[in-house]
């Protein structure tokens, strides 16, 4: 079976409720991109940070998968797929996904401030007094900005052997996330489903753009890749 690299972002999760968070005015949630994700944030203001965490799981348990993520996992019956998703939710995994990497951590986990390698699953409020086995205090299991991305190395693999390498919900704007494009072997056939497109295929050989929302838009998908399995 040929290999199927999935990147996705927050446009596939858009659909089953989940808040992108970002405003237009680049405040999430009215907050400074700065004071709730960054480790200088949390240092500052731990209270304000797990908050916010708090309301983000609490949504992302009240919402369910979307006919896109069904429709990836449908793919594994002609391909060998490989997700790779920039999303810190869970809902790749609730519709049945085999191999999901999240790059930028997961919501429903948390960690130890003294040791990364500590991560527990986390389904409640985290609030400033839960601590790890060593007695330091967990933080949410989110790759804030500043800090590294310990799963690249692991992504741009994935990547490097990708037959197909379909794009979802994602600008390609944020690194180094956007950079794992450059990794793809050339003339692999490229998919890119996003109702505003931020590429042309101008500038990437074997570019199909399919304008539309990740469901109708994998629905297209699904069509196109049977043919070509």
């Amino acid at each position: 079976m040929k290999n199927l690299v999935v990147l996705t972002g927050a446009g596939i999760s858009a659909e089953s409720g989940i808040k992108t968070f970002r405003d237009a005015d680049g405040l999430w949630e009215g907050h400074n991109i700065m004071e709730v994700a960054s480790l200088k944030g949390f240092n500052e203001n731990p209270e304000l940070v797990l908050e916010f965490y708090n309301k983000r799981r609490k949504q992302l348990l009240e919402v369910l998968p979307n006919k896109a993520h069904f429709n990836l996992v449908e793919l594994e019956q002609y391909f060998n797929v490989n997700i790779v998703t920039q999303n810190v939710d869970d809902l790749h995994e609730r519709a049945g996904s085999s191999d999901v990497l999240h790059l930028h951590g997961e919501l429903l986990k948390v960690r130890s401030t003294l040791n990364e390698n500590d991560v527990i699953e986390w389904k409640k409020d985290l609030n400033l007094g839960d601590l790890c086995s060593k007695k330091s205090q967990l933080r949410p299991h989110i790759v804030w900005f500043g800090e590294m991305v310990p799963m690249l190395e692991t992504a741009i693999k994935i990547v490097e052997k990708a037959d197909v390498l379909v794009i979802i919900g994602t600008s390609m704007q944020v690194y180094p996330a956007a950079s794992l494009i450059d990794f793809v072997k050339s003339n692999t056939p490229i998919y890119f489903i996003d109702p505003k497109p931020s590429v042309s295929n101008k500038n990437v050989k074997k570019l199909e753009i399919i304008e539309d929302v990740a469901s109708s838009g994998t629905d297209k998908l699904l069509k196109l890749l049977k043919e070509i399995r």
